[in-house]
């Protein structure tokens, strides 16, 4: 019992002196000798490949869902068993032209080369990109086995990603960004050709898969 209380008495005393010297640290404005400090070991990242594309990006929409997502368990009430989260998720959808399909019949020049006919793709939708300091869980209400789970388990908030971005995709799909890249895409050519001084017009049509 002594030495335990002995062991105590030195703990207690080490922990006065060390509260006492990091009040007085803050008091005086004098550099802390136990602040926190971060270190970054983490490796240089590497160039692992370059990718050549013939996309012309021409238009970006930017787009905000709200989920209310709920997963109950049939038979037993919600403050029991079950999970509903209100999940706040925003970013963009990309709608490009791609211009690796085109062939010599889809770019026709006049014979006095003043002139060009040209058949364009179809705009198409790039995979949705979630922007990470304006998506994040604004709450959730969990049933008792939920709670439970929880503690013996990482919290996996994946699905919630999925479906936001499933969201975004839908809503892009839904929108006029496709047909406001097309248009960007040919006032882009339209001003190309024009400095060349090629006057452009646009097949009826866009090229098939």
């Amino acid at each position: 019992m002594r030495i335990a209380g002995r062991i105590a008495s030195v703990i207690a005393a080490i922990t006065l002196v060390f509260v006492a010297i990091v009040g007085t640290a803050g008091f005086l404005d004098i550099k802390n000798p136990f602040r926190t400090r971060s270190i970054d070991r983490s490796q240089p990242a590497l160039l692992k490949s370059i990718q050549d594309i013939s996309q012309f990006h021409a238009a970006v929409g930017n787009f905000e869902v709200v989920l209310d997502y709920e997963q109950d368990v049939d038979w037993v009430p919600s403050f029991i068993a079950g999970e509903r989260s209100l999940f706040v998720a925003a970013g963009t959808v990309n709608a490009y032209v791609d211009f690796s399909g085109l062939t010599a019949g889809d770019l026709r020049l006049s014979e006095d080369g003043k002139s060009v006919e040209i058949r364009l793709p179809a705009a198409e939708l790039d995979e949705p990109n979630l922007d990470q300091d304006r998506t994040y869980l604004f709450s959730q209400d969990r049933g008792v086995v939920n709670r439970v789970g929880d503690a013996l388990s990482t919290d996996d908030q994946q699905e919630l990603y999925q479906l936001a971005e499933q969201k975004l995709v839908s809503a892009a799909e839904e929108s006029v960004l496709t047909q406001q890249a097309e248009k960007n895409t040919r006032a882009m050519l339209v001003g190309l050709f024009d400095s060349l001084e090629i006057q452009v017009t646009f097949a009826e049509g866009a090229l098939k898969e």
